[in-house]
């Protein structure tokens, strides 16, 4: 059965928007019946805007360089230069880091 129905172009406009916002819904809800932890919004402009993720999360975290230096074992030197972008880490380095933030290198990069 093909029955065709005809509306007004403003009508499958609303239609269309209202399905997309079902799905920004469900992805939602999808998204918090996983439990996992959420970076509050200000951290995740800071990333989109271009600074480092690794300061980001280390702000994020309240933690200072040397803190992270110690907790990481990385460096705080080679921190620095992480986050500036004056170099981009190993990926051991990276994996150091994101460990101590409790983050995952995709994370990071």
């Amino acid at each position: 059965m093909n029955d065709m129905v005809s509306i007004p172009r403003e009508e499958y406009e609303r239609l269309r928007e209202a399905a997309e916002d079902l799905e920004d819904i469900l992805a939602y809800d999808r998204a918090k019946d996983r439990h996992e932890e959420s970076v509050p919004h200000e951290f995740v402009t800071r990333i989109i805007d271009g600074e480092h993720p690794v300061r980001v999360f280390r702000d994020w975290r309240g933690m200072s360089a040397a803190d992270l230096s110690r907790t990481s074992g990385v460096n705080r030197v080679q921190i620095h230069e992480i986050e500036t972008g004056k170099k981009n880490g190993s990926v051991q380095t990276l994996k150091k880091i994101a460990e101590a933030l409790g983050v995952t290198v995709d994370d990071l990069i």
